[in-house]
């Protein structure tokens, strides 16, 4: 088990530090409860678009070239990820270095300059990012989906926002006020080796005061549409999303989704990979997997295919899920699901950063223990009774759609 300790900054800052016995690296990371979902509708994609600005200096390192060589000197992986649950900012290094990239860190990110030159030129960079997805039909089907689930809510709208948000509205004095008005709750993680720390509670402390922060906006009922955006082309992007009756805030419930998820689609030996691209040749790609936001858990499917094949995979994808609602899932595939996910998670907490997304998440989103070791043992402990309550759960009847390709809506 690893050695959990945590701390206050003096802003009040949370700083939770995870030493993993044997490793060379340390991973620095520090999120807020301000992701997408927490934007007001004239403030989408300002979430994403501050996480970019941050990297263009702080008072000490106060130019992007500056942060950049910084971290390359010290043979760091630096980086940011913005979603609807949280904004975080995290740096990867040899352990040595962990109180340098602290320091680097809470600089540029606690203490941004927000320059209005720089923050003009990041809005085509930004812009161009969203022209990018747009071209990717997948990531277009992907958007799509969350509008069909969710509606014009939060979680409906893109983490990227609309470009005309970059061109027109998204002044300096906005992202200011957004920024002194979510980054209230949040925390630090610094996980790995630990041995060369010391006094980087001081330099937490560069962030704004942890204070009270307003709430979100409560998920809404479930009400599922069908959205498709015809494009003439060989290939479709379909996504099925479903609202779950499972309880987010409930450790157990949210492990026995993951198994259920796993055996679905989440594998090579799951029903829809079995099934839908080795038995009957419908796609390359196939996939099921599990989400808990703070109030809702999701469940998606998806499928890139040759488009005359998309509606028997839609059809055929929409029956295994009832099979499963109906006549559960074997104790077989229940174990061998069970040892493929936990197996993925100990492979992936061996790497720093999976842990401090992890922890991050936890403490955010969930406000719940931050062991690694805890989250391996949850998902070995899932029962096959639990998986099938999980599969009775899922109602294929009430489903989100969304397709990119040459169909109509009444296909779906």
């Amino acid at each position: 088990m690893p050695e959990i300790t945590t701390t206050t900054a003096p802003n009040g800052l949370p700083v939770h530090r995870i030493a993993l016995p044997g490793t060379r690296a340390t991973t620095v990371l520090v999120a807020f409860d301000a992701g997408a979902r927490t934007e007001r509708a004239e403030e989408n994609g300002m979430a994403h678009f501050l996480e970019h600005l941050v990297f263009k200096g702080g008072e000490k390192y106060d130019d992007y070239r500056k942060v950049n060589e910084t971290a390359e000197r010290m043979g760091g992986v630096l980086n940011a990820y913005t979603s609807h649950d949280l904004v975080a900012f995290h740096i990867t290094v040899r352990s040595e270095s962990a109180p340098q990239a602290i320091d680097l860190l809470t600089d540029f990110v606690g203490r941004p300059l927000l320059d209005q030159e720089e923050l003009d030129k990041e809005r085509g960079v930004v812009i161009q990012e969203i022209q990018r997805y747009k071209d990717q039909p997948a990531s277009v089907a992907e958007e799509l989906i969350d509008r069909a689930a969710f509606g014009e809510h939060p979680l409906g709208r893109p983490v990227l926002g609309p470009e005309e948000h970059l061109r027109d509205t998204f002044t300096r004095d906005a992202i200011l006020a957004f920024r002194d008005r979510r980054w209230k709750r949040g925390a630090a993680f610094v996980v790995g080796g630990l041995d060369h720390l010391d006094g980087a509670d001081e330099l937490f402390g560069r962030f704004p005061a942890a204070d009270g922060v307003e709430p979100y906006e409560p998920a809404p009922a479930f009400a599922p549409r069908t959205i498709v955006e015809q494009r003439d082309t060989n290939q479709s992007h379909l996504r099925m999303m479903l609202r779950p009756d499972w309880d987010p805030r409930d450790p157990a419930q949210r492990a026995a989704a993951t198994i259920y998820s796993t055996l679905l689609g989440g594998s090579m030996g799951s029903r829809l990979f079995d099934e839908i691209r080795e038995q009957r040749g419908l796609a390359y790609s196939v996939y099921a997997v599990d989400h808990s936001f703070a109030d809702t858990a999701i469940l998606q499917l998806g499928a890139g295919l040759d488009s005359t094949k998309c509606i028997e995979a839609y059809t055929r994808m929409r029956e295994i899920v009832e099979e499963l609602r109906t006549e559960g899932p074997t104790e077989e595939e229940v174990e061998r699901a069970r040892a493929y996910a936990a197996g993925r998670r100990v492979l992936a907490f061996e790497n720093t950063n999976a842990v401090a997304r992890y922890a991050a998440n936890q403490r955010i989103v969930f406000d719940e223990d931050l062991d690694p070791d805890a989250a391996i043992a949850r998902l070995d402990a899932v029962t096959p009774d639990q998986v099938r309550e999980a599969a009775a759960r899922v109602d294929p009847a009430s489903m989100a759609v969304s397709c990119v390709g040459p169909h109509e809506q009444g296909d779906f």
